[in-house]
């Protein structure tokens, strides 16, 4: 995947550039919507949001004349990478809680041995909003026995595969291949 899901890096940029970086703000805004009687933050970043999306909007999709099957097909698979991101940060947040109770920790728990003062902060991060620092995921690979695989998504957009494929050839090295990737979602107590 690109740049992952960082809503308040989303928020804070001036418009959206990407059909992958709208999709993923509608999935952030609708996120927000949910989180939004929790913290009056998130009422403001989802306001923000819906501005950038309105915004895109009416610059990319208001004029039927210029939609082309280039930019339908941009969309889909826009649309496609966004939303497996969002099953990939749900599915780990489920299992991340689930081996909490395993091994009868509350998040706060969790929260503490990670080093995060902040339990907004931490909700933040397991709910997707804030990515996982590279030391938060070491942490909790080593901490809940989780695959790093179940915790740092290992897939490549279309486009990123097509340019690697392109310069693999150009590089005259048929042997040189992109592993296809294998989703690892059950935790390891389900092996």
């Amino acid at each position: 995947m690109k740049k992952k899901l960082d809503i308040k890096a989303l928020v804070s940029q001036d418009t959206l550039n990407s059909e992958l970086e709208y999709e993923r703000a509608l999935i952030a805004e609708r996120q927000l919507k949910l989180l939004a009687d929790e913290d009056s933050q998130y009422h403001l970043w989802r306001k923000a949001l819906r501005q950038l999306i309105h915004e895109y909007e009416k610059k990319e999709w208001s004029e039927i004349s210029k939609l082309d099957d280039r930019k339908i097909k941009e969309s889909d698979e826009a649309e496609m990478e966004a939303e497996a991101e969002r099953v990939f940060l749900l599915e780990r947040k489920n299992l991340i809680r689930s081996r909490l109770q395993e091994l009868q920790l509350n998040q706060g728990d969790l929260c503490a041995l990670l080093g995060h003062r902040s339990k907004t902060h931490f909700s933040e991060l397991m709910n997707g909003l804030k990515p996982f620092t590279i030391r938060d995921i070491v942490i909790l690979h080593r901490l809940l026995g989780l695959d790093i695989r179940q915790l740092v998504p290992t897939t490549l957009s279309l486009s990123e595969q097509t340019k690697i494929k392109r310069v693999i050839v150009q590089l005259k090295k048929p042997r040189l291949q992109l592993k296809k990737e294998k989703l690892i979602l059950k935790s390891p107590r389900q092996r």
